[in-house]
């Protein structure tokens, strides 16, 4: 009996002893191992951005929250040393890059250095960015969809904005259309990412604008799942409590019309085909339109920017998909209600922004945010594109985004929705 009993409890002594291995090297072949190794360091002082800091209300976590945040803490701590002995200091790189991609080529990179705000200045910026944010999350008033809704409740699926760098504890959610390209690159330098010739990047600039958008690069919240299974949940509330998260926005009309201007006015192969083609369809009542863009440029056929704003408002588009990402409204993509976001940035202050939040990420060593386009779409350009759209459609997209105005703390665009 005593040897059946010693046989049982070394069969389970193993089953237990490969499991814990299998888990442990279940990612070994990943960007970052299993990424509870990785390093981490509160990237800021409690008093410098209004957030959670470290070590709070571990006491209400779940039993298994409990077990995974002491490992990723123990872990995290152990390596944020060896995280500060190897990094280098900045590396300047090339100072203008090769631009390959037609959208960099057309609008160029502006060079000119802007003067920063400084910081009690940034620091009361964002109090008040934020303090909007969470007044308009709890007014019970202001409804607009998903937002009484938890983050238990978002689909895997609408977390693939959440891009996550364990070695620095940064979660960034990226706004297509918000100088997401750059901060993608930065995002891609800070998490060693991606490699060139086995080195990691160093300069932002450096790294191609087809590896950038390519979702493989990065470490995103939906793919938490393949990778821990049941308590990919887990792992991301602890991620979300302890790291410091931010994001980026920018006025919505505006925004839309750089996306307009980046997809239809620009020759793309998939835009036209995806979204151009329908649009001339139903909007411009255009047939036997040319499979190419190149032809159908050539020929003088383009969604006008009415088209467009016509596909926004007509019902019938989001019953055969949802938003692209390019126009999806910002609170879809984000969930700014559901996650307490640490650092709001805005396009329109996005130098002095890019600046402060690479110092309190205590990364400004290590890079500096890249140059913003020289032509980049401005608010003052509202007015004009706006000015062949009815009243009544403008009125009705306002509506549209509205909670995108409102959350962000931009004035409702009255000129445009009055006669």
């Amino acid at each position: 009996m005593t040897k059946a009993r010693l046989l049982r409890l070394s069969v389970v002594l193993v089953s237990i002893f490969m499991i814990l291995l299998i888990i442990v090297y279940w990612d070994n072949v990943g960007t970052a191992h299993f990424y509870l190794h990785t390093s981490f360091s509160r990237p800021h002082s409690p008093g410098a951005i209004p957030g959670i800091t470290a070590g709070e209300d571990w006491e209400a976590l779940p039993d298994v929250d409990e077990f995974l945040a002491k490992l990723l803490s123990s872990s995290l701590k152990q390596n944020s040393s060896i995280s500060r002995k190897t990094e280098p200091l900045l590396v300047q790189g090339s100072s203008k890059p090769v631009v390959s991609n037609l959208e960099e080529n057309v609008r160029g990179y502006d060079w000119s250095t802007h003067n920063a705000r400084n910081s009690l200045d940034q620091e009361k910026l964002q109090i008040e960015r934020q303090r909007t944010l969470r007044e308009f999350c709890a007014n019970s008033s202001f409804a607009f969809p998903t937002k009484d809704r938890s983050f238990d409740d978002i689909p895997n699926y609408e977390l693939n904005h959440l891009i996550v760098d364990d070695r620095h504890g940064i979660i960034y959610c990226y706004v297509p259309k918000v100088a997401c390209t750059n901060w993608k690159r930065v995002m891609i330098v800070l998490s060693e990412s991606l490699l060139d010739q086995g080195v990691p990047y160093r300069n932002p600039l450096d790294i191609p604008r087809e590896h950038v958008h390519n979702t493989s690069t990065h470490l995103t919240f939906n793919k938490f799942w393949r990778r821990y299974g049941k308590f990919s949940r887990h792992l991301m509330k602890i991620k979300l409590k302890k790291y410091t998260k931010f994001l980026f926005v920018r006025d919505p009309f505006v925004r839309l019309i750089s996306a307009f201007r980046s997809k239809f006015e620009l020759e793309n192969e998939e835009f036209y085909r995806r979204f151009a083609i329908p649009m001339l369809k139903l909007y411009s009542n255009h047939t036997n339109l040319p499979t190419s863009v190149s032809e159908a440029f050539g020929a003088g056929l383009k969604v006008s920017f009415s088209d467009f704003i016509q596909y926004l408002l007509d019902p019938r588009t989001e019953k055969i998909a949802p938003f692209n990402e390019h126009w999806r409204q910002v609170y879809r993509l984000c969930h700014p209600c559901q996650i307490d976001y640490d650092f709001i940035g805005k396009l329109e202050t996005l130098d002095e922004d890019a600046a402060y939040l690479l110092q309190l990420l205590k990364v400004d060593r290590l890079l500096r945010f890249p140059p913003s386009y020289r032509n980049r779409t401005a608010s003052s350009w509202e007015d004009d594109w706006f000015a062949k759209i009815p009243l009544a459609w403008r009125q009705q997209l306002y509506k549209l985004y509205e909670a995108d105005f409102v959350l962000f703390g931009y004035p409702k665009p009255e000129n445009l929705l009055k006669d």
